[in-house]
């Protein structure tokens, strides 16, 4: 009877033991997160990571420790760097961010972390498929537009300059004349262009003072110029384009800052003095 008695009485007392263990391991990894987050306000992101990584470890099932450990990861990849510590970084913040999407694989801050990533590291295919796959969860993001946009821009940019250098052209609107460059020119940059200018109206459309995405839709004109290869109406069309955008770019930018400056800090509007 006494050792009959005695193992239920055990049994309760380890499951209380584990489970003041596992609440104080909950604990532990709520204050490491806290930690790590206050770290990567401060720019230390090497200790930010250290911080989220033990979140993780103390309890497994914390929700925003793999998310907060990709932006920690993510905030150390220097744009354009091409070194083994930044290629390092680039996929251990990409390998994070699919552990987010393991979970959920529409987490729009996980797609567009990884699209960011592919960005900085110059990967631009990647880094469109990316932004496409965020348009495809929020097609009204216009910020996914706009990147794809740049990138096209980007790609058709260096593109350009080459064939112009080529030449011994600058870079000044003029038209390309020799008519097997521009046409080689065309085939590599027409369907970036339109692709471009397309997806750049659609984030201005989603969001009327877009004056970033305005001010690349300018630039992408200037590019669409290049490819009127002997046209000079098509020619003078694309660089009228390309005034007309900028301007609404400087007019809107104008704007928006005034309308910025009509605010308070809490972002209450100011009325008219009375």
């Amino acid at each position: 009877m006494k050792r009959s008695a005695y193992i239920p009485v055990l049994a309760v007392a380890t499951l209380s033991l584990l489970t003041m263990v596992t609440g104080c391991s909950k604990l532990q990894a709520r204050d490491q997160l806290i930690k790590g987050v206050q770290a990567y306000k401060n720019a230390r992101f090497e200790e930010a990571i250290d911080h989220f990584q033990n979140a993780e470890r103390l309890d497994p099932t914390l929700e925003n420790a793999p998310l907060y450990l990709a932006t920690a990861y993510a905030q150390q990849v220097v744009p354009d760097a091409n070194t083994p510590e930044n290629t390092k970084n680039a996929q251990l913040a990409v390998n994070a961010y699919q552990q987010v999407l393991a979970k959920d694989p529409k987490d729009l801050n996980a797609l567009r972390g990884i699209a960011a990533v592919y960005l900085n590291t110059g990967k631009t295919d990647q880094a469109k498929d990316w932004q496409r796959k965020v348009a495809a969860v929020d097609p009204n993001d216009p910020v996914a537009h706009y990147t794809i946009g740049v990138v096209d821009w980007r790609v058709a940019y260096k593109n350009a300059i080459a064939t112009r250098n080529g030449l011994g052209m600058q870079d000044n609107g003029d038209m390309i004349k020799d008519k097997a460059a521009c046409q080689k020119l065309a085939e590599q940059n027409g369907p970036i262009v339109d692709e471009g200018i397309k997806e750049l109206e659609q984030a201005v459309n989603l969001r009327p003072g877009y004056d970033d995405a305005m001010s690349y839709l300018s630039l992408l004109y200037r590019r669409k110029a290049d490819l009127d290869c002997g046209d000079e109406a098509a020619h003078k069309q694309d660089m009228a384009m390309f005034d007309q955008w900028r301007d609404k770019t400087m007019a809107t930018r104008k704007a928006n800052e005034e309308k910025k400056n009509q605010q308070t800090p809490s972002g209450i509007t100011m009325g008219p003095a009375k």
